[in-house]
């Protein structure tokens, strides 16, 4: 029996606590909907411009491959190797996740720039995007696929990409990293940043508007930079470079201070950004989530501990705001701001497939399976009944937002990895 098959099989058992006893109008049960997210996935891996090999597109609308999410998307793709019998001569998912990777490390400028996406025909430089930090989606890319010189080369990419936000992102010389424009965190249409433009002028990531709202210190870039940090150190003693390996473990401890003291809002329980006048932006978003996603608050210190304890019971667990019946809203669901009605790429509201996907790397961690497999579930029979990989959802109704021509990688990638965990298949 092929594992595949061993999946479905322990799909199966799960009874009605996971499949719908009657069948989705959308997809007619969870092999087909199985079945045609590899397909997606499958159609998704193209070439892209001034890197002629195949990578992992993010689909749908999108033609091309973004830091703030593709080489996240390409190894959860690699961690579905076991499950993925490729075809004959055809590249492995191992092999699109390390040139996925790579396209942006090949791409990057001298003075250690990376691109903030990669599409078929452009590469753009106009804001930084980040979310996932590619150091640390690298380094667990590099235990998979064990290539030392993948390895070295991603140590030295990360670590110049670094030393760039030092110097471009720090303006205000708080340690902390600034945003500058609305790109630069990937939440399109955010009411985050209303008023903000959208790209930095002249398409140069370097410079920032003349708009008295920005820069403004970031939770969610911060701890990305964070995260690689902690990805670097990691590469860094991997390598036999220790004395590297602390100095990128003290400053990861640097800029984690400095989120927890600078951009933590007791009142609200709530990260938030910091304008330049010194005032949060009150406005309630999935940044939070994001640091969670880089485990920037600790479990073993009484006080952070408090901190989870408090961000989760008042804002992400609370039914009227973040835990919704379609985890999460990119806009908690009582604050003013959130978007109605939801349009299409919109971070003003809507449940990003992106954003579930990005809960595998941390619900677990703060000990959340059980209101992961909640999620999961809601997801897993969201999808089914769209029969469809779109975009994004409403949190309330499930209902996957329109028109979109779907084939989106993130969506079909949470639908694989939720399948993988709420069967428990034999690997």
């Amino acid at each position: 029996m092929q594992r595949r098959d061993l999946l479905y099989g322990s799909v199966a058992l799960l009874g009605a606590g996971f499949l719908h006893s009657q069948a989705p109008a959308g997809f007619s049960d969870s092999r087909t909907a199985w079945d045609a997210a590899l397909e997606t996935l499958r159609s998704n891996i193209q070439p892209v411009a001034a890197y002629g090999r195949p990578v992992l597109l993010e689909g749908s609308t999108y033609r091309g491959t973004w830091l703030e999410c593709g080489p996240h998307e390409s190894l959860a793709y690699a961690q579905l190797s076991d499950f993925i019998q490729p075809l004959s001569g055809a590249i492995t998912p191992l092999q699109v996740a390390e040139n996925t990777h790579r396209a942006f490390f090949a791409l990057q400028r001298p003075n250690g720039q990376l691109p903030a996406n990669v599409k078929t025909h452009e590469v753009g430089w106009k804001a930084i995007q980040m979310v996932v930090p590619i150091a640390a989606t690298a380094w667990e890319l590099s235990q998979l696929n064990r290539n030392q010189r993948f390895l070295e080369d991603a140590y030295q990419a990360c670590a110049r990409w670094d030393n760039w936000l030092c110097l471009y992102r720090n303006t205000r010389g708080t340690g902390l990293v600034e945003a500058f424009c609305t790109y630069d965190t990937g939440q399109d249409h955010s009411p985050r940043w209303a008023g903000v433009a959208n790209a930095c002028p002249g398409d140069d990531a370097a410079r920032c508007p003349p708009d008295k709202s920005v820069p403004r210190l970031c939770p969610d870039l911060s701890a990305t930079t964070f995260g690689a940090r902690v990805a670097l150190s990691a590469m860094a003693a991997a390598l036999g470079k220790n004395a590297e390996s602390q100095r990128w473990m003290d400053q990861a401890e640097h800029i984690r201070q400095l989120i927890l003291t600078r951009l933590w809002c007791e009142e609200d329980a709530s990260f938030y950004d910091v304008d330049p006048a010194g005032n949060f932006v009150r406005i309630r978003s999935v940044a939070n989530l994001r640091v969670l996603g880089e485990h920037v608050l600790r479990r073993e210190n009484r006080h952070e501990n408090a901190m989870f304890q408090q961000l989760w019971k008042r804002q992400l667990s609370n039914p009227t705001a973040y835990w919704s019946p379609y985890p999460f809203p990119s806009i908690a669901l009582d604050d003013p701001t959130f978007v109605r009605p939801i349009p299409r790429n919109s971070w003003g509201g809507a449940s990003q497939a992106l954003t579930a996907l990005r809960t595998l790397r941390w619900m677990d961690f703060y000990g959340k399976e059980a209101e992961s497999r909640q999620l999961m579930s809601a997801w897993h029979n969201a999808i089914l009944r769209a029969g469809a990989f779109y975009q994004q959802l409403d949190p309330i109704s499930g209902q996957f937002t329109q028109p979109d021509p779907g084939g989106y990688s993130p969506c079909a990638l949470a639908f694989l990895h939720f399948v993988k965990r709420l069967g428990k298949p034999n690997p």
